[in-house]
């Protein structure tokens, strides 16, 4: 019998752990740290934290924990609250802030694995400021370069400490040789990338240009032109085996007759029509007074090759194309390309020129010129800090300007598959694409990013704060919700707005919780000849009640590092991110000047003498 006793005993005390274990999780935030080391990675998972799968269960406890006759048992205890008045604070300590009922409403928790063959649906994650987003992205990205993924981070602030991250884990995963940073902040460390050089179809330079323009009510019919224009002149420097750049761009678009003249010369060369031509040049008479308005604003030398191919009768369709713009009277020109100089001066002021517009003739600059092909190719990692808290519009264009040719990359990729034109067989690569406050980089280009470029292996996690901006950015709220919809993995920190939190919210079925009613009567006894004076009746009444699984209340009270995931087809888990821990890691750089120094070290002339490839509609591949 006594045995027996012990053994309930040991029972019943199991049970009261547990129940005290739950009460403290209930009370108390669990410390998650990790050391770079110790981040868990996959080749075939995707690794996002410690955690559990929410059910109805969990919505259960939280809407009991949160009874008023139960807030006595989320207060700290007396000997808790005893030893925490002699305890010395600890600067090791993070305070998460939050709710830790939300996530202590399961005491057992597991590794959360995502599988790598989702991420090509892509994965939005929102948070307010200072809650994660970060780390998260951190964790990510540290899976991803040892993965051997090729993996493009877009940094719109410029952070230091995602800069940081991403060399200590290419360094550590020995792939720092393939690490390229560009960083508008850092112009005299960055490598330079030219945003319209490298296209399958030559319309798409005038493309990502004209995109970067306001498209509203009259801008539209500017745009338009403005967008011919940018094609007419980038078909006549391809033709003449340039490769075009903001700075021939940029100039051209304030005076094209040098283009013009180029053009006509290099056609008239090869026209066995035009043979002569310099001879017969130089004894053609011109009145300008006979000619159009247009044409009598403008130099002599381009009027006299236009009129020469009038009265020979020759036609070239660029040489036809760049005529027409000489019609225009050349103070009316300006006015209808007016929005293209304030752009393209942005782009080709200060340092920021020699990033956007490299020379690749000038082999005295170290600093490695990338494209997005080869960076695929080679498997590499590039890291691109726009500098937006420094100039908003800029980072803009730029980053723009990446997500289209982006997007170019992937239509070929999916066409022709990895290494075309190259010899030999290339591996497939999968490419992981952070971008970070993407609400500031987002525009019409990026929605075909999202729709397509799954197929090509292009796997975009996107980190902004609130659905609001991203509203606000693209202007339209169909868009907005076209993009929303491309995303199937949501990942939500703690969230601000309740728009925002709804995204999460909506997507949720409504569940039955059960809550219990106490209810008491007495009731009086009139019969003298009953022995009772009156009757008692106390009972507990269980009902069953619908509720939303989360409501966005919850998501507002999350802790730092805590987040909610729909993830393996709309399955919902709850979920920490380890934080960091605070031990010196040995790969992590100090400072920008000391990557940018091994960069240096590591990249210097070779790499930037290395031939480059151009890519010519009709032409094939030349160097």
């Amino acid at each position: 019998m006594g045995a027996g006793f012990l053994l309930l005993a040991a029972l019943r005390t199991v049970q009261g752990c547990l129940v005290v274990r739950y009460r403290w999780n209930l009370r108390h935030q669990r410390e998650y740290a990790v050391t770079s080391d110790e981040i868990p990675w996959s080749d075939n998972q995707l690794f996002l934290g410690r955690g559990f799968r929410w059910d109805q269960r969990h919505t259960q406890r939280l809407h009991e924990a949160r009874l008023p006759f139960n807030q006595d048992l989320l207060k700290p205890g007396m000997i808790s609250s005893t030893l925490g008045i002699f305890r010395r604070p600890s600067t090791s300590v993070v305070s998460v802030g939050g709710d830790p009922a939300i996530h202590g409403v399961e005491p057992a928790e597991s590794d959360i694995w995502m599988e790598i063959g989702d991420r090509v649906g892509h994965t939005l994650v929102l948070g307010t400021t200072r809650v994660g987003k970060t780390r998260l992205a951190e964790l990510l990205i540290t899976q991803d370069i040892r993965r051997g993924e090729v993996v493009i981070v877009f940094d719109p602030k410029g952070d230091l400490d995602l800069l940081r991250r991403v060399y200590a884990e290419a360094k550590r995963a020995g792939r720092i040789g393939q690490l390229f940073m560009f960083h508008l902040g850092h112009p005299e460390l960055s490598a330079r990338y030219n945003p319209v050089g490298n296209f399958s179809r030559i319309t798409e330079v005038a493309t990502r240009i004209a995109g970067q323009l306001p498209s509203e009510g009259e801008s539209a019919a500017f745009k338009e032109f403005v967008w011919r224009f940018v094609n007419v002149m980038a078909r006549a420097l391809v033709a003449l085996g340039r490769k075009p750049d903001y700075e021939q761009i940029n100039r051209y678009a304030s005076n094209v007759e040098p283009l013009l003249v180029d053009y006509f010369e290099y056609w008239f060369d090869r026209e066995p029509a035009a043979a002569g031509w310099h001879e017969e040049l130089e004894s053609m008479p011109i009145d300008k007074k006979s000619l159009d308005k247009g044409l009598q604003s403008r130099g002599v030398r381009a009027v006299t090759l236009v009129e020469y191919a009038r009265r020979k009768k020759l036609y070239d369709p660029i040489a036809h194309a760049l005529a027409s713009t000489l019609n225009y009277e050349k103070s009316y020109f300006d006015k209808l390309v007016a929005s293209l100089l304030p752009l393209m001066e942005k782009l080709t002021t200060g340092r920021t020129a020699a990033l956007l517009s490299p020379a690749y003739d000038d082999l005295d600059d170290w600093r490695p010129v990338f494209d997005w092909t080869s960076v695929i190719n080679l498997g590499g990692i590039v890291y691109i800090g726009l500098d937006a808290l420094s100039d908003y519009e800029v980072a803009a264009a730029v980053g723009n300007s990446m997500f289209a040719d982006l997007t170019s990359v992937a239509g070929n990729l999916y066409k022709f598959g990895a290494g075309h034109g190259l010899p030999g067989e290339t591996k497939s690569r999968r490419v992981a694409i952070h971008a970070d406050e993407f609400n500031e980089l987002i525009g019409d280009e990026f929605i075909p990013l999202l729709n397509k470029a799954g197929g090509a292996g292009f796997q975009v996690t996107a980190y902004t704060q609130t659905w609001s901006d991203v509203e606000a950015r693209i202007g339209s709220r169909a868009k907005a919700g076209q993009i929303a919809g491309n995303f199937n993995t949501l990942i939500m920190l703690r969230v601000k707005e309740m728009a925002t939190a709804e995204l999460l919210t909506d997507q949720l079925p409504e569940v039955r919780v059960v809550s219990t009613v106490v209810s008491s009567s007495v009731t009086d006894t009139n019969d003298p000849a009953d022995f009772a004076d009156f009757a008692s009746r106390n009972e507990d009444r269980i009902l069953t009640e619908s509720a939303p699984t989360l409501s966005p209340s919850d998501l507002v009270q999350l802790p730092k590092g805590q987040a909610f995931a729909l993830i393996h087809g709309g399955l919902l888990y709850k979920i920490r991110m380890p934080l960091p821990n605070g031990s010196h890691d040995p790969m992590m750089p100090e400072s920008i000047a000391a990557i940018g120094r091994e960069l240096k070290t590591l990249t210097g002339a070779d790499i930037q003498r290395k031939p480059r490839a151009v890519a010519v509609e009709g032409k094939g591949v030349g160097f």
